[in-house]
């Protein structure tokens, strides 16, 4: 996590305290041990037709946390200010592993109405990202364009309209058109994605906004 803290490459480097860095780092691996072993219980598991409030609170709770850390707690925002954009941006390139989604649907263990916009959106992101890395690399000013903050922006949306999609087909029980439900999303492994893996996508993609309007802010 300590690789986190990097300078942006148009702005001073950043101090975080190390101890700052060690805590963060800390919730997230007990964050990922909590996800693993409750989903290996099946505790995000709800029956047929009822809201998944259990993968909805995983979904939130980090982001409500993550938030409230950035606006109250200086150090936090400031770790959050430091993030290299480049290695925030590198990251979502593994979204390209949303082609997984479409496996599953052909396989009819997803519904099409959830997987196909979840995938080809996660796609999207993940095959976009490597191409605008090499702008940002080349010009440190692109953080605070336009074309970043749309990307960024369209990132959050893919990301909201899965965990929407994923919500609708548990409570709909049955999808229109392969006669399957999102059950599958609440047991482990894949119950990893919404409630640890979707938050930390959705926080990088806020991270990158947060830098974006500082940078544009230090450059009026």
């Amino acid at each position: 996590m300590a690789n986190l803290a990097l300078s942006h490459p148009a702005e001073p480097r950043s101090t975080v305290p190390s101890g700052t860095t060690i805590f963060i780092a800390a919730i997230f691996v007990a964050w990922f041990a909590v996800v693993a072993v409750v989903g290996a219980r099946g505790g995000f598991v709800t029956p047929p037709g009822v809201p998944p409030l259990p993968i909805l609170l995983g979904f939130l709770t980090p982001l409500v946390v993550f938030l409230a850390g950035y606006w109250l707690s200086r150090p936090i925002r400031q770790l959050v200010l430091a993030i290299d954009p480049r290695l925030m941006m590198a990251m979502q390139a593994w979204r390209f592993a949303g082609l997984g989604f479409l496996a599953l649907y052909t396989y009819g263990v997803l519904p099409g109405f959830f997987a196909l916009p979840a995938g080809l959106g996660d796609i999207t992101i993940g095959v976009t990202a490597p191409w605008l890395l090499v702008v940002l690399m080349r010009q440190p000013s692109f953080a605070a364009s336009r074309t970043f903050v749309i990307w960024n922006l369209l990132g959050i949306l893919d990301l909201v309209v899965a965990m929407g999609t994923g919500a609708l087909g548990t409570i709909l029980v049955a999808g229109a058109d392969t006669g399957v439900g999102t059950g599958a999303m609440a047991q482990m492994p894949l119950v990893l994605i919404p409630a640890f893996f979707v938050p930390v996508l959705f926080a990088l993609h806020a991270s990158a906004l947060f830098q974006a309007r500082r940078f544009a802010a230090n450059h009026e």
